[in-house]
């Protein structure tokens, strides 16, 4: 676009031509992005409609309140090796136990009778795993869990379905590989279940939690649009409700350092929330009828409808909640980070939407947008294979058929030598000679068959190495140790296929949400089959 400006200094009519930009996104650099970082996006498994959403609730642990991982796992660590020499485990080798800190992932699988930790794709195949800081070997993997369907759900396996939980895969695989290097005896599940029980004991009796709420700015990552974004879903007419497993004196404490000062139109962090409940038990709350109680100071005592703003509501049950505030599940956004106790048992048990946050969502994406130029390579290797492999097949075909017409023309020449059957070339020499003809013919065809197959599979095995290379160098752009939380290989991991199944959304944290309108028709990507590709 131009504009004519100007006069001349003769007062004739001069023409200065002015190059004007047009306002058409991608022509220019933009001052500001037209898009949400992918980092900081919202991604749809499941089609929703905020619009028809009339309360929003929160859970408070890793979803309004997101801790720093390494220091929150150092200080459960530190915590249970203390009780761990107090049950006669050897107090030098804990105070000098090596752990990498960041080892473990969420969606992992203890296997307590071998002492492995391991990770399964979406069908539940054991892909990676490790015993102690070893990784185990394809062949000990196939030898102990694909020639046979696994049952994780067992007592002889524990899931790591949490972040509070991945100080307790470090510290066992620490401790296995430090105790075996002495060459003493295990038992792998005994030592599994003592950790366990020493990291909730050491939460139990405030060996963690009074060290957190000492020091919260160390601990807690204080988001400053956490506040913004409560703020937006109540002026969109939404009403919130906080649903925690936290006992309130935690609580209190926490949220009023997430909330209490952050805006002036809210006094303190329950004027967010037009319903508090806390010591909730999930996911007993969504599957079991305990009563719902209110606290009234150091006292509590069963809860009535209405329920109260501003009161503080302890146990409870989906039914009881649901009929107190006379809601409909399907108008119900539950927002949490546990997968089964917030996530799974929600949406089994009830008909409520549900948003999971998953605090390695922005290493995820990050690591997934460096891998571009690998995934494309990856996926002409796809094809390359796939055009081979159609390749094989047809001179593999063609060598059998080669075959089959040498051994027919050897019958021929066999009957014709025997004077059977009345064949024309019986008794005559021209007959040998065509037949041996053929049979040359054809069995030189079928030498360059054979050559063209083994060439075909030399490249087979090349891409084959080629793609192993390229997937390798991918998952350890995502994790040191266990590649991308959500995929495994080409597959879904067993965590991703559980978050593609009960979480309608799933973001990296909840300020996340102030970036759309608090009525965004969320809509989930077309799903395609493999015909479909």
């Amino acid at each position: 676009m131009v504009r004519l400006v100007g006069v001349g200094y003769d007062s004739r009519p001069t023409v200065f031509i002015e190059q004007l930009e047009l306002p058409l996104g991608g022509l220019y650099p933009q001052t500001e992005p037209t898009r949400i970082p992918r980092t900081r996006r919202v991604f749809v498994n499941r089609n929703l409609k905020l619009a028809g959403v009339d309360w929003v609730g929160f859970d408070m642990d890793y979803t309004l309140a997101i801790y720093d991982q390494t220091e929150m796992d150092n200080l459960s660590i530190q915590g249970t090796v203390t009780k761990l020499a107090a049950r006669g485990y050897p107090e030098d080798l804990l105070r000098h136990l090596r752990y990498p800190i960041h080892f473990p992932i969420r969606g992992l699988l203890i296997d307590k009778r071998f002492g492995h930790v391991l990770k399964m794709d979406r069908f539940k195949v054991v892909q990676r795993g490790y015993h102690g800081l070893r990784e185990l070997t394809k062949d000990e993997l196939r030898s102990l869990y694909q020639h046979r369907k696994i049952r994780p759900n067992t007592a002889r396996y524990h899931w790591i379905d949490t972040l509070y939980a991945l100080s307790e895969a470090t510290l066992y695989a620490g401790i296995v590989d430090a105790l075996e290097a002495r060459g003493v005896p295990l038992d792998y599940a005994r030592l599994f279940t003592d950790i366990r029980e020493c990291i909730d004991e050491a939460h139990r009796d405030g060996t963690i939690l009074d060290v957190v709420l000492s020091d919260l700015p160390r601990f807690v990552q204080r988001d400053p649009n956490l506040a913004q974004t409560l703020h937006k879903f109540r002026s969109a007419g939404k009403k919130l409700f906080l649903l925690t497993n936290s006992r309130w004196p935690f609580t209190e404490k926490m949220m009023t350092y997430l909330l209490g000062d952050a805006m002036p139109e809210y006094p303190s962090f329950r004027h967010y929330f037009d319903v508090l409940v806390v010591a909730a038990q999930k996911p007993a709350f969504f599957q079991e009828r305990r009563p719902l109680l209110i606290r009234d100071g150091a006292e509590v005592r069963p809860a009535t409808a209405p329920l109260e703003r501003g009161a503080v509501y302890e146990g409870g049950n989906l039914h009881d909640f649901e009929k107190f505030l006379n809601i409909s599940g399907d108008r119900v956004l539950y927002v949490g980070d546990h997968i089964y106790g917030d996530i799974l048992r929600s949406k089994k048990e009830s008909a409520w939407r549900t948003a999971m946050i998953i605090q390695e969502m922005e290493a995820e994406v990050a690591a997934h947008e460096s891998c571009r130029r690998e995934h494309m390579e990856s996926a002409l290797l796809e094809g390359r294979r796939e055009e081979l492999e159609d390749q094989l097949r047809f001179y593999q075909q063609r060598y059998k058929d080669l075959t089959r017409k040498i051994e027919e023309e050897q019958q021929k020449k066999n009957g014709a030598a025997n004077g059977g059957g009345g064949s024309l070339l019986a008794g005559a020499a021209g007959g040998h000679v065509q037949v041996d003809y053929a049979t040359s013919f054809y069995e030189a065809e079928r030498g360059r068959t054979k050559r063209a197959v083994e060439r075909i599979r030399g490249q087979l095995r090349a891409v084959d190495a080629e793609v192993g290379k390229l997937e390798r160098e991918i998952a350890r752009r995502f994790h040191p140790y266990w590649g991308s939380l959500l995929k495994e290989a080409n597959e879904t991991s067993s965590f991703g296929d559980q978050v593609e199944e009960y979480a309608c959304i799933y973001t990296s944290r909840v300020s996340n949400l102030l970036a759309y309108s608090p009525l965004q028709y969320f809509r989930s990507p077309r799903d395609l089959m493999p015909h479909e590709l």
